[in-house]
């Protein structure tokens, strides 16, 4: 049976999608598993070692407890609200995957296949939608249980996001101005050249610093994991949480992770161009680049204690907004006076 355009377009659109969301499940649980033996590693402890050879096994182990742990939801809850909370995270978090390029151009029997499930003309817009859209979940699971604890997680969560988001958005501008377009693809495409003067890692340096503290705070990893402060607030918004639901909240943080380490290759780190010229591009740079942001996300958890809120607020609003502004104004004046 021959398919028309019209379907090889929606057979290929499925695939894409079903072959992301497999590789995206593989990375969160290999996730698990590496962030602890990473974490041991820095702490001179030794980590998960007993479920199967080296511990490997400890993701499915967890899985397995998870699945056939109680359900339980607090009495007093509003009962559809604690159920979608876990679901609107793990929805917005695969959302924001679907404009993210990982590669250029395959040919697969003559047919051009584009790397990416999605190609917008407005990507980086809709990427900044999905990822802001994202706190309602965690905001949805702090309310809904009817917790003090978890009440206090879900206010901080959203006072955070006013806060870093905006300077996230910020780091972006200047980027757009110089690949003069807001498709990620052709960002990626405007770092093409050696990599010292074409990644916008070194191009953009102070775009690119606030981007790692911003991103950091918006995926709510340490030192800015506030929500979920223990010390004070048990497990944050997610307290009143068990099984399966806990671990939709658990995988919602990972892949949200995931995304941002995939953005800040591609946006700051020239994508799945290797950087030096003469070598050809590839997955695989993508794919590297984006573990290393994996492993700063994990280094900063080893590394730095949990900020007090006051300086949590403090360092997004006098601190990183302005210089995100100075910045997107010294860049602007830079452009011009190139082009004069």
């Amino acid at each position: 049976m021959t398919l028309s355009p019209l379907q090889q377009e929606i057979a290929i659109s499925v695939v894409k999608v079903l072959v992301l969301f497999g590789l995206l499940m593989s990375v969160f649980s290999g996730m698990t598993y590496v962030e602890r033996r990473l974490l041991a590693f820095m702490q001179f402890r030794l980590g998960p070692n007993r479920t199967g050879p080296f511990g490997l096994l400890q993701p499915v182990a967890d899985g397995i407890k998870l699945f056939f742990k109680e359900e339980v939801t607090p009495e007093g809850a509003n009962r559809w609200l604690f159920l979608a909370a876990p679901a609107i995270s793990v929805v917005t978090a695969f959302l924001a995957v679907a404009v993210v390029p990982y590669g250029g151009t395959v040919h697969i029997k003559g047919r051009p296949i584009l790397l990416q499930i999605s190609d917008l003309e407005v990507g980086v817009l809709f990427l900044f939608a999905v990822s802001s859209l994202g706190v309602y979940g965690i905001v949805t699971a702090g309310w809904a249980a009817n917790s003090k604890y978890t009440l206090i997680g879900g206010l901080r969560s959203s006072a955070q996001m006013f806060s870093y988001e905006l300077a996230l958005g910020l780091s972006w501008v200047t980027l757009i101005m110089v690949a003069g377009s807001f498709r990620i693809r052709d960002i990626v495409d405007s770092q093409a050249g050696f990599f010292l003067f074409h990644w916008n890692a070194f191009r953009q340096l102070p775009a690119f610093a606030v981007f790692l503290v911003a991103a950091t705070a918006e995926v709510n990893r340490t030192p800015f994991d506030l929500p979920e402060a223990e010390t004070e607030l048990v497990a944050g918004f997610h307290t009143e949480y068990s099984s399966m639901r806990f671990a939709l909240l658990q995988m919602a943080e990972y892949i949200n992770m995931i995304t941002a380490s995939a953005v800040g290759a591609n946006l700051f780190l020239g994508g799945w161009h290797f950087g030096v010229k003469g070598v050809p591009k590839s997955p695989l740079w993508f794919i590297g680049k984006t573990l290393a942001f994996l492993f700063f996300f994990i280094w900063l958890r080893g590394t730095l204690p949990r900020f007090r809120y006051d300086q949590l607020m403090h360092f997004g609003w006098k601190v990183l907004v302005p210089i995100a502004m100075l910045w997107i104004f010294v860049a602007a004046a830079l452009l011009v006076w190139r082009h004069s």
